[in-house]
């Protein structure tokens, strides 16, 4: 006296999911990835941009540190890295290399003497071009 029924192939009920149930979670999913990566993407370029604004103010304080200790403002921000050939008092390096490139990849451009100082330092933003606003905002030593 067995309570148990035979399964046969109409009992059997497979476990698992139904393509309607994985098409709804996937739609559901591009909806909430729709409203907010948009906001985490535009986080991300606005902290580049005061990672630059930051290591620009670093860079500015070397080169001055340079130059009081040696009486010269570097030609080149090279000159912070690497101990320039006759150049007395250098105590450097002043910076890390690393930090001599902007968020976005490029070298910053480094010109003396400045037109807004004795030297300016500047990052032509996202979009590697003069002007631009957001993102492609340039950042430089001067403002």
């Amino acid at each position: 006296m067995n309570d148990r029924k035979l399964k046969t192939p109409g009992n059997y009920r497979q476990a698992g999911f139904t393509l309607v149930e994985l098409l709804l979670v996937l739609v559901i999913l591009a909806l909430i990835a729709g409203l907010v990566l948009p906001g985490i993407i535009g986080k991300a370029e606005s902290a580049k941009a005061k990672a630059a604004s930051s290591q620009i103010s670093r860079i500015s304080m070397s080169v001055e540190s340079f130059y009081l200790d040696t009486g010269n403002t570097p030609s080149s921000l090279e000159e912070l890295v690497n101990e320039p050939g006759g150049v007395a008092g250098w105590n450097g390096p002043y910076i890390k290399k690393s930090l001599l490139k902007d968020p976005w990849g490029q070298p910053y451009l480094y010109t003396v003497p400045g037109e807004h100082g004795d030297f300016d330092i500047e990052s032509l933003g996202a979009d590697r071009q003069r002007g631009g606003e957001g993102k492609n905002a340039d950042i430089n030593s001067w403002d």
